[in-house]
Formats: structure tokens, C-alpha cells, sequence
């Protein structure tokens, strides 16, 4: 007789004489890889909303008061910048004429420029 039990941290399932086990912890560096992810679908959406091209290389200047985006921006800066066709990719204090970007806790300003 086989009998399992919750483990703390993982998720169990079992169908058929088969048990899978996963580990749902999430680390930092799964964390910022996860928002990474999400501020290039953001500045992807941006891109096409403000009818930029494909082909058509950007300036971005993100401004977060969130310790995660920042180290985020910091860990997958060269991830973001080739994603979104982005030849800059800079943190800064004060954003005028940004975008607000609302993500799950937080939110980021976003100002996109076309490099010529």
C-alpha cells in the first residue's frame, strides 16, 4: 500500500500508478525572471500601439519605485533590450511623459523613443 502526503512547498498529483512532484517555490531569480518576461509583452504592446515597425530600434526609460523591477531591469537588462529591439534600456528617478504600465503589485512609467 502506497500512501502519500502534502509537502510543504511542493505540488503532488497522481493519475494512473503516477506520481509527479513539483516544486512551486519561487526565488529571486525566478521572481525577476518572471517580470523581466512581463515588461517585454508590456513594451511589446506599447511598441504596437504607438504603430512602430517591426524593424524600428527604441529608447526606453523605465521608472519603478519597486525593489523587484529594478533588480529585474539590472539581471535581464540585456534579455529586455534584445526582446524589444531596444538599443537603450535606462532606470531612471523621474519619468516626465511616461506611461503608466499597472503589473500585478506594481506599477512602472514607461517612455519609449525612436532611435533614428
Amino acid at each position: 500500500e502506497i500512501s502519500s502526503q502534502d509537502i510543504p512547498g511542493w505540488l503532488v498529483a497522481s493519475e494512473n500508478g503516477l506520481t509527479v512532484a513539483l516544486d512551486i517555490q519561487l526565488s529571486d531569480e525566478l521572481k525577476q525572471e518572471g517580470v523581466a518576461r512581463d515588461l517585454v509583452n508590456r513594451i511589446q504592446n506599447l511598441r504596437k500601439d504607438s504603430g512602430l515597425e517591426v524593424q524600428d530600434k527604441i529608447a526606453v526609460q523605465l521608472q519603478s519605485s519597486d525593489d523587484l523591477v529594478n533588480a529585474s531591469v539590472d539581471s535581464f537588462k540585456d534579455y529586455i533590450c534584445q526582446e524589444t529591439q531596444a538599443n537603450e534600456l535606462n532606470l531612471v528617478a523621474n519619468l516626465d511623459g511616461g506611461q503608466a504600465l499597472e503589473m500585478d503589485e506594481f506599477e512602472v512609467s514607461v517612455k519609449l523613443d525612436v532611435v533614428k
